[in-house]
């Protein structure tokens, strides 16, 4: 089969198929016959035997990789639970940030928001929530909205993580219908970069993917 025929193909490596998951494309199936379309029954569709191994959010758009064969997704979810993958995103947030070459760091727990869900928030002293711990630095303002890029580097792999912690921060991400506001562009989060070893080889492997474009106009 030609790797042209593979729907939102980047790279095949001999263990894995890096992707382009597009905005508003689930990641694995949801419950229900309208949630059946996603990026794994596509891929699956070609390569029968290729596996998820981690998961973008519907709205959130950018690289993704699956294992294929049971050996490769081992191998691969080893890599991410000893932390050797890095993952970075680009998003357009409310407000103007103050631009600086140097990374912040958020340490704030993520729980449920039992209220509202499936909202996750920062979890106050007296609740249970999981570690959670977000890279981040400010890279340009749109002066007009008023908004700010920026680029993102998740320390941990909570769901909605990077969403519920630029809203803790006061700044949501731009199109966030469940942080923020909902915009017709929809949300501007995007998986710009991803690394990783080669799992036999230790050769670090890197691949980039811009945003959409136009992303926002901007």
């Amino acid at each position: 089969m030609s790797d042209s025929a593979i729907p939102h193909l980047v790279q095949r490596l001999d263990f894995a198929l890096v992707l382009n998951k597009p905005a508003g494309l689930l990641a694995v199936p949801g419950r229900g016959a309208d949630k059946q379309d996603a990026l794994s029954t596509r891929i699956q569709a070609h390569e029968p035997t290729a596996m998820v191994v981690h998961r973008l959010d519907q709205a959130t758009s950018g690289l993704m990789i699956m294992a294929l064969g049971l050996a490769s997704a081992r191998a691969l979810g080893r890599l991410f639970e000893s932390q050797q993958v890095s993952k970075r995103y680009l998003a357009w947030v409310e407000g103007l940030l103050p631009i600086d070459a140097d990374w912040q760091r958020i340490d704030a727990p993520i729980g449920f928001d039992w209220a509202q869900r499936p909202k996750r928030k920062v979890a106050q002293a007296h609740e249970r929530g999981q570690a959670s711990s977000t890279l981040w630095r400010a890279v340009r303002h749109d002066p007009s909205t008023p908004a700010t890029c920026v680029e993102l580097q998740p320390l941990s792999g909570r769901t909605h993580q990077l969403r519920v912690h630029m809203a803790h921060l006061g700044h949501p991400i731009l199109g966030d219908a469940l942080y923020g506001q909902a915009a017709e562009h929809g949300l501007l989060l995007h998986a710009c970069s991803l690394s990783l070893p080669h799992p036999q080889t230790g050769d670090v492997l890197h691949w980039t993917c811009a945003p959409p474009n136009p992303w926002g106009g901007r």
